[in-house]
């Protein structure tokens, strides 16, 4: 089909990594973009005080209408997007699921910007599992939406490398992007009909859950390549930690070394200037910690400041609950 006027919008998002998809389709004449669907405003910060999400605030911007339902089960609260008489719904990060009855609204469908290369790392978090899993590359997978978890087909991707020192921050600024400049072409080709969505291959699905605090837990036997992408994919949240005189600390950034030290792993050695600690194989350089109260410091300022015993380590006790793998095959 052709599309003689531009292509009505209703987008869902919430987080930063929404805005640049809906930056760009509001600066695209091909696209109306006729209402923008967020979570709630909710408290956060030290003030605890209503914060509106991202996708708000950039929304009010650019005078869009903006709905902040807390859920889509009614059919009173699907009545504005069937006001909305939209063409297509995007979906960017947007942290409800659709039933079958929103699925049904727009005359074209419904389309997802997904931060991985489906079918790998459906679900909740897939770029922190790509760093995690040492990946040489990931990317953004636009796919239409059915009632399955990111199950649908997927109608274009782009791949991005993960570079050596990406975090889960930096790496999801970089997928945002490229999800927008992929939306604003491959949408429209999609409802046109020039790009066909093709279906997933069961068989190599993998999904992630939630991240949760456990997972950021430092386990001093592993090796020290493995601890350095740990420590990047809890960045920002949950953040990689360990425990000192039973006190959490947390890890803001590391250096693995290939050459291991001669003590058991978790113990602390200081070397010219470096914090440096013992893994199953390897070593970590500690550059950036947070003590339990302090302020974030480079690994040896802290370590000096502590008077370390020579037969003190690293997590010796706080060890977290077990908790399910992070990445599972379907």
């Amino acid at each position: 089909m052709t599309c003689s006027h531009p292509l009505r919008i209703v987008f869902f998002g919430t987080p930063d990594y929404a805005v640049p998809a809906l930056r760009a389709l509001a600066a695209d004449t091909r696209y109306d973009v006729a209402l923008v669907v967020t979570q709630p405003d909710r408290p956060a910060g030290r003030g605890n005080r209503l914060q509106s999400p991202p996708v708000k605030r950039f929304a009010e911007t650019q005078g869009i209408p903006v709905y902040q339902p807390t859920s889509l089960r009614d059919e009173s609260a699907r009545r504005p997007l069937a006001e909305a008489e939209a063409d297509l719904f995007v979906v960017a990060a947007y942290g409800l699921i659709f039933g079958g009855k929103t699925l049904a609204m727009p005359r074209h469908g419904c389309l997802n910007l997904h931060a991985s290369l489906l079918p790998a790392y459906r679900g909740a978090s897939p770029v922190a599992a790509a760093i995690l899993s040492g990946d040489a590359r990931t990317g953004v997978s636009l796919m239409v939406m059915e009632p399955g978890l990111d199950t649908g087909p997927v109608v274009d991707q782009v791949s991005l490398a993960i570079q050596v020192a990406d975090t889960t921050e930096s790496l999801t600024t970089k997928l945002a992007h490229a999800a927008a400049d992929l939306l604003v072409e491959s949408a429209i080709a999609f409802v046109r009909g020039d790009r066909t969505p093709k279906p997933q291959d069961a068989t190599a699905a993998t999904i992630t859950r939630q991240l949760v605090k456990a997972d950021g837990w430092i386990d001093w036997q592993e090796h020290a390549d493995q601890l350095d992408r740990l420590v990047r994919a809890m960045w920002p949240w949950p953040r990689a930690w360990t425990t000192f005189r039973d006190e959490p600390l947390q890890v803001h950034s590391a250096t693995p070394n290939q050459e291991g030290v001669s003590v058991v792993p978790g113990s602390i050695v200081l070397e010219s200037g470096s914090l440096i600690v013992a893994c199953g194989s390897g070593s970590l350089r500690l550059e950036t910690v947070l003590g339990a109260g302090g302020k974030p410091m480079p690994g040896h300022v802290w370590a000096t400041g502590r008077r370390i015993g020579a037969d003190e380590r690293l997590g010796v006790g706080g060890t977290p609950p077990s908790k399910p793998p992070l990445i599972k095959r379907v």
